[in-house]
């Protein structure tokens, strides 16, 4: 009888501590919701985020292998795209100065096929301080979503390399669900 007792605790202790567990815990806390495919997504909930590697518009090399243990914003945008610009603001205020100073959040603005000085004129333009990137060729864009599907897109990857939110275009009731998504993941 001791000997059922104390394995079935050992047994609860390993699940626990499983990396299974810490999975299911993110999802808990953030509750997968089916991404319609309208928008245009070829990864999914619960993917590995695909390697990648881009430069900055400050000139600094930035990669996928640096996610490892941050949960990770991706936003894509450009210059041309007035859905980006009316969203950029949001994510500046809500997102980017709450969580600039934690060393576990990363937030990359990728900014689809503009040359370096086109980007950061929209930065100054937009008047937002996070960090933009460079997409030359859509390529990084391209790992996430289909070649035609439209720009204005955010991806949320948690702290073991996962995508736990897909969001398209500014809806006021999208974002803010990314927003607890994000908040709940740096708790």
């Amino acid at each position: 009888m001791k000997r059922k007792v104390l394995l079935g605790i050992l047994f609860v202790a390993l699940f626990l501590s499983s990396p299974f567990l810490l999975l299911h815990a993110s999802f808990a806390q953030n509750p997968v919701k089916e991404v319609p495919a309208e928008y245009g997504y070829i990864v999914k909930l619960g993917d590995q985020v695909p390697a990648f590697s881009t430069t900055l518009i400050n000139g600094k090399t930035v990669s996928s292998a640096d996610f490892k243990g941050k949960v990770v914003m991706l936003q894509f945008t450009a210059s041309w795209c007035s859905v980006c610009r009316k969203e950029m603001p949001f994510i500046e205020r809500d997102i980017w100065q709450k969580h600039k100073n934690n060393r576990n959040f990363l937030l990359i603005g990728v900014d689809l096929d503009e040359p370096l000085e086109k980007v950061k004129k929209f930065q100054e333009d937009i008047k937002v301080t996070y960090p933009l990137a460079l997409d030359p060729g859509g390529s990084i864009f391209n790992l996430f979503a289909e070649k035609k599907a439209g720009v204005t897109r955010n991806i949320i990857v948690d702290k073991n390399g996962k995508i736990v939110c897909l969001t398209r275009l500014y809806k006021e009731e999208e974002f803010a669900e990314m927003v607890k998504v994000i908040d709940n993941l740096l708790k």
